[in-house]
């Protein structure tokens, strides 16, 4: 096996690993004292992490997931000479880390961070266009679900639009964003359900969540 085939093979390989570092986790034990996973809706992302350990460690964690995408893809980049095809494939498997972690009996984040960070590489302007999406969905909604899945649903069009001017992205670049917007999408499941329940629960800095939105909230 010669040293292209080797590099080849890890891609995949490190950038799983890298996703699957439960920063959630880290960050709210050291920071908060606490296993996230057993405190406000149990999920090891962000805006959990915020709830139960205060906004400078959800802050704190959602730089740590977004480093994760944003690593594994510029490794792929430098180690292929910029291949769109494997800095996706880094990309995905980054992702698929983050959500599906060896570690924690593959039950992870809902991976809004790092796939942002995965797109803050590969697009850095679809990348900030969907952020001005989730941030506009939020504050009007107050909605961190609601505007996860709306800038999930934008990416694909705003990668195929801005990726260059006049020049629409590689298919693997389109069709890499579409799979990792869909993963993203169903993460959110049963969030969709209770938005549309309207038993959702909405964001608040405040360091504990209350029992009720404890129960409802599930977020990433």
């Amino acid at each position: 096996m010669d040293r292209t085939q080797l590099i080849h093979l890890g891609i995949p390989v490190v950038a799983y690993l890298l996703g699957s570092i439960p920063f959630g986790l880290l960050v709210g034990g050291v920071l908060g004292g606490r296993d996230v996973r057993k405190a406000g809706s149990g999920n090891i992302g962000a805006t959990n992490v915020s709830r139960v350990a205060g906004p400078f460690a959800g802050i704190l964690t959602l730089l740590l997931d977004a480093a994760k995408g944003s690593v594994a893809v510029l490794a792929a980049a430098r180690l292929t000479e910029d291949s769109a095809v494997w800095m996706i494939v880094a990309g995905i498997c980054a992702l698929l880390g983050h959500c599906y972690p060896l570690w924690l009996h593959f039950k992870g984040g809902k991976g809004v961070a790092t796939a942002a960070g995965v797109f803050l590489v590969l697009c850095p302007l679809a990348m900030l266009s969907a952020l001005a999406v989730f941030i506009l969905v939020v504050a009007f909604w107050r909605f961190v679900s609601l505007g996860s899945l709306a800038a999930a649903a934008a990416i694909p069009l705003l990668m195929y639009f801005l990726w260059a001017p006049h020049h629409a992205p590689p298919l693997v670049v389109t069709f890499g964003s579409l799979g990792i917007s869909a993963l993203v999408i169903y993460k959110h499941d049963a969030n969709m359900q209770r938005l549309v329940e309207g038993t959702e629960a909405k964001f608040s800095f405040r360091k504990t969540a209350s029992e009720a939105e404890q129960r409802k909230e599930k977020d990433g």
